[in-house]
């Protein structure tokens, strides 16, 4: 499995493609500098490997309390935390709700305080109208942060089966068919099994 700073590197080579092919089928700045930016972010901070000790959880700094309770319930290297799409849909939900509930958190505390005053319903259709304004530019950001998590988990998986090619060749990387029993073991194991002919006497 590639370092760390190996797969910064990948990131980093990978991103003026990114936006070069990104731009060549849009012909749009913004959702260029969305995908490359989210393809970025997905690489260096929003990336599979946020399910461990890893350097995208130490990039997080004072706020790497968030991902505790993530990585406690993710097995590493999990479908959920590596797999396409699901992983990184899974990570953008859990940092959504967790923003909601921390700003929820702030919000009450300034109202009880009586800091600000705010009405509930309006600040949440304001949520919803911005999520629902935006269609393409959310789906531009959510296609940069699966590529950069992409280009993490697929230089795992590579540098896991080239690592076996060169221990064990070719077959170490196909996949291993099932042995069946022969006949002839079975015929064996049922004479084995069957009782004894008395002898005529």
């Amino acid at each position: 499995m590639p370092s760390g700073r190996t797969h910064d590197r990948i990131t980093l080579w990978s991103l003026p493609f990114v936006a070069g092919l990104t731009f060549g089928q849009t012909q749009n700045g913004n959702l260029t500098l969305l995908v490359s930016g989210g393809f970025l972010f997905g690489g260096l901070m929003f990336g599979p490997d946020l399910d461990i000790y890893s350097r995208q959880f130490q990039r997080w700094g004072w706020l790497r309390w968030i991902w505790i309770p993530y990585q406690t319930s993710l097995r590493h290297r999990s479908f959920l935390s590596h797999g396409p799409i699901i992983g990184t849909a899974l990570r953008s939900l859990y940092l959504v709700c967790g923003i909601a509930v921390l700003g929820w958190l702030l919000l009450f505390l300034a109202n009880f305080v009586g800091a600000y005053t705010t009405n509930w319903q309006i600040f949440a259709n304001l949520a919803t109208a911005f999520l629902i304004q935006y269609p393409t530019e959310w789906i531009a950001l959510f296609i940069g942060l699966e590529l950069g998590a992409m280009s993490h988990s697929l230089s795992d998986w590579g540098g896991s089966a080239y690592k076996r090619l060169k221990k064990g060749g070719l077959k170490a990387i196909l996949p291993k068919a099932k042995k069946g029993k022969s006949p002839r073991v079975r015929l064996k194991k049922r004479t084995a099994k069957t009782p004894r002919t008395q002898r005529k006497e």
